[in-house]
């Protein structure tokens, strides 16, 4: 199974499961190789990816525009990267 994080150079690569319509953005834990979190907006004209940058933002602790998403933009399964300065933060994250 692959690492849900990966250190590469400056950067992490984060394996993310986005859970649309949620009630409330929040952490879901990890499983499967992916960090699952919930989003409170709809997956509509991007607007869960809105919502999932500005929610790990505020989460970490960083700007909104040092998180990127690589890929799945229209997909449930995600790959964003984000400063390797996060990678402690990133340690506190419940399993489950």
């Amino acid at each position: 199974m692959a690492e849900w994080r990966q250190l590469t150079g400056d950067r992490i690569i984060l394996n993310i499961k986005a859970l649309p319509g949620a009630s409330r953005s929040a952490l879901a834990g990890i499983r499967e190789g992916r960090l699952r979190v919930k989003v409170a907006a709809a997956p509509e004209n991007g607007r869960a990816n809105t919502e999932l940058i500005a929610f790990l933002a505020k989460t970490l602790g960083c700007a909104k525009g040092d998180i990127v998403l690589q890929s799945g933009e229209k997909s449930r399964l995600k790959s964003a990267a984000l400063p390797a300065v996060l990678w402690d933060k990133l340690e506190k994250i419940p399993k489950e």
